[in-house]
């Protein structure tokens, strides 16, 4: 191509020529090009013909009122011709929108979050499994604290090592566990101390065998968890070992259970302030005061009824201690589980989640209300 193709604007009266630039023609010139740079003659004849496009009037085009001229070359980019053709006929011609009213739409009635009816029934086993080995022979009781333990060190160290990469050694934290919780029954609080130290250490060294990346995290996490399972659950042992202690470890239970039972009822009813949203959304102030009400309530009668020279004054503490205990509990489990990207920490009790999932609120109300039955009506 010579360079009068890409060179200085033809001349007024030249071919071409299209006066100021964005005004009109200064007047029309017979042979004229329409539109785009100049060429000669020559060079004309030897470019390719442009293709032909669709009259834009089949697309609903419109006229250049200002220049009297219909535009001939159909839409400015071709995409708006490819998006004309690929639009549907609603879209192209939307429905006028109706006037009417829109019905408002059904309110949702509130779900309860879990399959109640397995709940209820696995609540129900666990409890007949608990009351008769409690009162028929404690060593039995002693047995199933023992189990669930092991099944919750289980659950506990699966999920993190699945979720953190976290490698707490289970055979040294379910062997020293279980000792824990027979050590508390057997030789009381200071048994129970010795088994914990005991446990630790022997994390410590059973973590020796691995590689020692991550051996800092590993050991740690199951420090940790000696503590929060097994060494709270012996607690439990403590206060079976007094001369009523069927009726305190079932006032514990009672009571735990009250208080979760009356969070949940009252907060799905009535909760609508969030008590902590970042930590747990499902739980309410109006929970935790339903907590509140119905533990003290089950406290006065467990304290007045069931335990000797226990007083309904005393059960009002207790209840308040319980629903304070087992509300912290909670937020501390659903604290672990919301780190770990998890809902429950098991499957295996249907409508529960795993033991863990029930453990939650036990264990720290467990030397909750220890201390205080001992300091109420002493630990014989």
């Amino acid at each position: 191509m010579s360079d009068s193709s890409w060179g200085a604007p033809p001349a007024a009266g030249q071919a071409g020529y299209w006066g100021p630039a964005g005004g009109r023609p200064a007047q029309p010139v017979p042979g004229a090009v329409p539109a785009g740079p100049a060429y000669d003659a020559p060079e004309a004849q030897q470019t390719r013909p442009m293709p032909s496009v669709p009259d834009v009037a089949a697309y609903g085009g419109d006229q250049d009122e200002d220049r009297g001229a219909a535009r001939l070359s159909g839409p400015l980019f071709r995409d708006e011709t490819l998006q004309a053709r690929e639009l549907p006929a609603e879209n192209q011609n939307p429905e006028p929108m109706s006037d009417a009213p829109q019905p408002a739409p059904a309110p949702q009635k509130k779900s309860a979050g879990r399959d109640l009816s397995a709940a209820i029934g696995v609540g129900v086993g666990l409890g007949v499994v608990i009351v008769a080995s409690l009162f028929i022979v404690k060593a039995v009781f002693v047995g199933v604290i023992a189990v669930a333990v092991v099944v919750g060190l289980w659950e506990l160290t699966s999920r993190l090592q699945e979720r953190k990469g976290i490698k707490a050694p289970l055979v040294p934290l379910a062997l020293g566990g279980a000792a824990m919780v027979v050590a508390g029954y057997v030789r009381g609080a200071e048994g129970a101390w010795v088994a914990m130290a005991l446990t630790a250490l022997a994390t410590l060294v059973w973590r020796m065998t691995e590689p020692p990346e991550g051996y800092l995290k590993d050991v740690t996490a199951g420090v940790f968890a000696a503590f929060y399972v097994p060494f709270l659950a012996t607690f439990v042992a403590l206060m079976l070992t007094a001369d009523d202690g069927p009726w305190r470890v079932l006032t514990f239970l009672l009571l735990t259970v009250v208080s979760d039972t009356g969070a949940y009822a009252v907060g799905w009813r009535f909760g609508k302030h969030k008590l902590a949203p970042r930590i747990s959304p499902g739980k309410t102030r109006e929970g935790l005061l339903g907590a509140v009400l119905f533990a003290m309530v089950a406290g006065a009668l467990c304290m007045q009824f069931l335990i000797d020279d226990g007083s309904w004054w005393q059960g009002l503490l207790l209840g308040l201690a319980v629903a304070a205990s087992a509300t912290l509990g909670d937020l501390g489990e659903s604290m672990i589980k919301r780190d770990l990207g998890i809902k429950d920490m098991g499957t295996l009790l249907p409508g529960h989640g795993g033991i863990m999932d029930r453990l939650d609120s036990l264990l720290p109300t467990a030397p909750v209300v220890w201390l205080l039955m001992v300091v109420f009506v002493g630990s014989a």
